[in-house]
């Protein structure tokens, strides 16, 4: 029989704006004589549990077509099973598909990536007992507007975030965190502090600009207590990765980091994990991708 792919799908990627380049990416999926499944949930949930039962049954590849955030909900699938994960980035960010050099706003070039099999086994990282992460898990200001913004159901897309930005800048302050590092403590106010696997979140902001995915560390970035107008004057070089130079800016490296700071929800990947206390470990070669 021919080997099987299973296309996990989000409909609502863009804004439901990528359903048109389903049906172009699945054809070319099918060339060579594959045989592909549409994973297609009712809800998150269903749709991991699908995923799930598909990669129990050992396909060629499980593939997310939508963002980082569904390529999280992947990820709960396939870590650790050794079924290769492929991307076919059509969401708002693609941070996770960028780091690992798949083709952005190109479809059927990535759709290319996934038939060549080309396979890359790289790190993920544990957020408590079982939940995985592939890319940066934000902790603080950026977690709190996330928060922020997923309750609001206008404008859509990107600005929503824009405007959560706006939103709580007006009313942060900064954090007490408590952050144990493979044993070492470190005790700070700050405005934020970012995990990362990989190096960018929320389209592009290289907030861990040195992390890479396959070296058996976490990259931590920790941005200390600064004003607002200082704030937000440092915040833009995040896109640069230049921020590092930032004198309230520390950057670190670990196997194992927990979090403590009051009232913070963490996100990974753009996706909710909860409340601190957290703590996050990697998991060298828990992942095997399609490059």
């Amino acid at each position: 029989m021919p080997a099987e792919i299973a296309v996990l799908v989000n409909p609502a990627a863009r804004g439901g704006r990528s359903r048109g380049l389903l049906s172009p990416v699945l054809d070319r999926l099918r060339q060579g004589g594959r045989e592909v499944s549409v994973i297609l949930g009712d809800s998150a949930s269903d749709a991991l549990e699908r995923a799930c039962t598909a990669v129990a049954e050992q396909p060629e590849a499980l593939v997310a077509f939508g963002g980082d955030g569904l390529v999280h909900l992947a990820v709960q699938a396939v870590a650790g099973s050794g079924v290769p994960l492929g991307v076919i980035p059509v969401g708002t960010g693609n941070d996770i598909a960028a780091a690992l050099g798949i083709p952005l706003k190109a479809p059927l070039a990535a759709a290319d990536t996934v038939l060549r099999g080309r396979v890359r086994t790289v790190d993920a990282a544990k957020a408590g007992e079982d939940e995985w992460f592939a890319g940066v898990l934000a902790c603080g200001f950026d977690s709190r507007v996330n928060e922020r913004a997923n309750t609001m159901t206008w404008p859509p897309g990107m600005a929503r975030y824009l405007v959560a930005l706006a939103e709580e800048l007006r009313s942060f302050r900064p954090i007490p965190f408590r952050i144990d590092l493979d044993g070492e403590i470190v005790e700070r106010e700050a405005m934020l502090v970012a995990v990362g696997n990989t190096s960018s979140y929320g389209a592009g902001m290289r907030v861990c600009p040195g992390a890479v995915p396959d070296d058996g560390l976490l990259d931590v970035t920790i941005l200390g207590a600064i004003p607002k107008g200082e704030f937000l004057r440092t915040f833009p070089r995040v896109y640069r990765g230049s921020h590092g130079a930032h004198p309230a800016v520390t950057m670190l490296r670990a196997r194992r980091v927990s979090l403590e700071a009051p009232g913070v929800i963490a996100y990974a990947d753009g996706e909710r994990v909860g409340p601190t206390p957290l703590t996050c470990e990697i998991v060298p070669g828990a992942l095997t991708v399609l490059v």
